[in-house]
């Protein structure tokens, strides 16, 4: 219960997830005692999932980092001494001014989804590297080539608005356990089946959003676009087509007609690895039920084909004229509908004619091991991680550790906690987390923006992202009026005049004046106007400019060294690297896992409860075998994502996962990896 000497602050969760949900944080001198979702916004509605609900503990947690550190180790033994910010904000500053006199693109910043706020991640953040003229980073590793497919297909990411998903009377849940990554959309998901909605889990493991559907269809990873190939053939040859919006709403419709035909649903079924059944049972489905919608989210593009994936599902709502209705049509990511000011936030113009090279974070691995060169530039002489984990979260990781190793490379990490990244920088700065600092967010998984207030002092001597970078600015001698201005300021700038900053001051949150039903009457935000079947950039490009199956880079081959395919998707308690070490979630996981299949283990002589050995060509990791029909026959899921130093032998299982990219967006291909598994004798 709230004592009369509590206040309640009002904020917003700051992490990788699509709900953004408003916080209410209860402070009692001082402390914070308690965070609990906002029961005013109508999305979050009181509820918060397990993770956030533990923020004091996290928060408070006696392993938070409190004071600027030294390196005083070898390089990765993550042993450090005290220093004050001062020293430490010095010397960093005169490294920096070093390379950027001579070769400024030596530096690289690196930096994701550990918060995303407009402010604290790539605000200031962003000011200080463009008038530095570092390396810019390429921010691929969760969702860029969803995004493209998105911006290929709709013209943006852009769908429907999600609480109209509770009016729908089909729901296909197409690469998500909403559950564990999606609660708010998984309780309006519940409210549409109440009222006699049909849910489709497709996802090649049984998770347990998979559990509580209709039917659950477990594809084959990266098979995806064959699915909905062979659902567009049925539409077609069952008439279960809107032509008038087909002919006014859409571009190349000839064209994908006569590709979409070359996928009868025997042959998906062989690829996909599912019953024909299925694939026809869905197709009638979804052609003769309305409204219909389509919850995707980004595990089934992190494969070669993830690109054309996505737009092979995109152009379905239109073939049906599902868009007509706002309980209709399709949803991955609705952060292309937020009027971000980024100009004004991040300033490129400090770059003045300058254009340095962009570095893929996906590919981290390969790239600090890369020697000068007139095709590269210069060699990473100097990183800066923020917001990000990359020793644990970044693609085959036995040369992201040889690269983080490198003697010669100058390492800061900002961060929480002594993580698998921190262990390797020669300075750790202490950031405060989300109930420490001001910030501004918006979402991708609905349309309100939210901002968060500091509901306590900064712990320790920790300092938001925002001040570290202001203060090293002010070191390095950067005297533009930008690095002057403070974070209340920088969060009326994200927006600028296109959102009520008064509305967030007063309620937290304030919902964009967008239509229900945003593509009723076409409207796409694409060159042409219309769902683009047929992309005339991609032809322009040389590139096939429809949507097409292609099959992941790895096969697994039962005859091979590699006879499984492994997808690594996140522990239902973890939110990628984020929380594994806060206890009373670490304590839930137990420990690393590998979900296999009572076939595959038998064959292998594997127990429950086994240790075994993952492993193929990059590496090998060890955790144990959790038998069980949660994954289908010759798939094999790793559940991550632990610290590297939390694994049986000092690994996670990016040390399997390759740097090889999408088909586009550069993305990677976490969920595209083929390995053996052993009981470890």
């Amino acid at each position: 219960m709230n004592s009369p000497h509590d206040t309640q602050v009002r904020g917003a969760c700051p992490h990788d997830c699509p709900d953004t949900c408003a916080l209410v944080t209860t402070v009692r001198d001082g402390v914070a005692t308690r965070v609990q979702g906002n029961p005013d916004h109508p999305l979050t509605d009181g509820v918060l999932c397990a993770k956030v609900s533990r923020y004091p503990e996290r928060t408070y947690h006696p392993d938070r980092l409190l004071y600027p550190q030294k390196r005083v180790g070898p390089k990765g033994a993550g042993q450090f001494q005290r220093v004050s910010w001062d020293e430490a904000l010095t010397d960093i500053a005169a490294r920096l001014s070093a390379l950027a006199a001579q070769r400024p693109e030596a530096v690289l910043p690196y930096s994701y989804a550990g918060t995303m706020g407009l402010v604290q991640g790539d605000g200031m953040a962003a000011r200080f590297f463009n008038r530095l003229g570092a390396s810019r980073l390429d921010q691929t590793i969760c969702a860029s080539a969803g995004t493209a497919g998105l911006m290929n297909t709709l013209g943006g990411k852009v769908g429907m608005k999600v609480q109209f998903f509770a009016e729908a009377k089909l729901i296909l849940i197409w690469g998500s356990n909403s559950i564990g990554s999606n609660l708010h959309f998984w309780r309006i998901a519940q409210e549409a089946k109440r009222q006699g909605a049909r849910l489709v889990c497709i996802d090649p493991r049984r998770t347990e959003t998979a559990d509580k559907c209709h039917e659950h269809i477990a594809l084959r990873p990266g098979t995806d676009a064959a699915l909905a190939l062979a659902l567009m053939h049925e539409l077609i040859q069952h008439d279960w087509l809107d032509h008038d919006y087909i002919a006014q709403h859409t571009l190349g419709w000839a064209e994908l007609r006569e590709r979409a035909l070359q996928w009868p649903p025997e042959r998906a079924a062989e690829v996909c690895g599912v019953p024909v059944e299925q694939i026809t049972r869905l197709a009638r489905d979804y052609g003769t039920t309305q409204p219909a919608a389509i919850r995707l989210n980004y595990g089934m593009q992190r494969v070669h084909g993830g690109g054309n994936a996505v737009r092979a599902v995109a152009c379905l709502p239109a073939l049906v004229g599902a868009w007509r209705q706002r309980g209709g049509g399709l949803l991955l990511s609705s952060s292309g509908q937020f009027p971000v000011q980024r100009q004004a936030l991040q300033r490129p113009d400090l770059l003045g004619e300058r254009r340095p090279r962009l570095i893929n974070m996906s590919t981290i691995g390969d790239d600090l091991l890369r020697p000068a060169s007139p095709e590269f530039g210069p060699a990473i002489e100097a990183l800066v991680v923020y917001n990000s984990n990359p020793v644990a979260v970044a693609p085959d990781s036995a040369k992201v550790v040889a690269g983080f190793q490198r003697e010669d490379l100058f390492t800061v990490v900002l961060e929480h906690f002594q993580t698998d990244t921190a262990d390797h920088a020669d300075y750790l700065l202490p950031a405060t987390t989300q109930l420490e600092h001001w910030d501004v967010h918006l979402a991708y998984g609905h349309t309100d923006v939210l901002l968060n207030r500091p509901a306590i002092a900064p712990v320790g001597e920790a300092l938001p992202n925002s001040e570290i970078f202001r203060r090293l600015a002010q070191k390095m001698g950067f005297d533009e009026p930008c690095f002057a201005e403070d974070d209340q300021a920088l969060c009326r700038q994200a927006f600028g005049d296109r959102v009520d900053f008064n509305t967030l001051l007063e309620q937290g949150f304030a919902s964009l004046p967008l239509p229900d039903a945003p593509f009723a009457q076409g409207g796409f935000p694409t060159p042409s106007g219309r769902c683009e079947f047929l992309n005339p950039q991609l032809v322009a490009q040389g590139l096939d400019g429809l949507p097409q199956h292609l099959p992941n880079r790895e096969l697994p081959d039962p005859q091979g060294p590699w006879p499984l395919a492994m997808i690594s998707p996140p522990a239902r308690n973890f939110l990628n690297s984020t929380f594994v070490n806060v206890n009373s979630l670490n304590k839930l996981e137990t420990e690393p896992l590998l979900e296999i299949h009572p076939d595959d283990a038998a064959a292998r002589q594997i127990r429950h409860g086994d240790v075994v050995r993952v492993f193929n060509a990059r590496g090998e990791y060890h955790c144990k075998a959790d038998v069980s029909a949660r994954a289908r026959p010759g798939v094999v899921v790793g559940l991550g994502l632990w610290w590297r130093k939390m694994g049986l032998n000092g690994t996670n299982v990016n040390q399997l996962t390759g740097q090889a990219l999408t088909d586009m967006g550069r993305g990677p291909t976490f969920y595209d990896c083929a390995v053996q598994v052993s009981a470890l004798a």
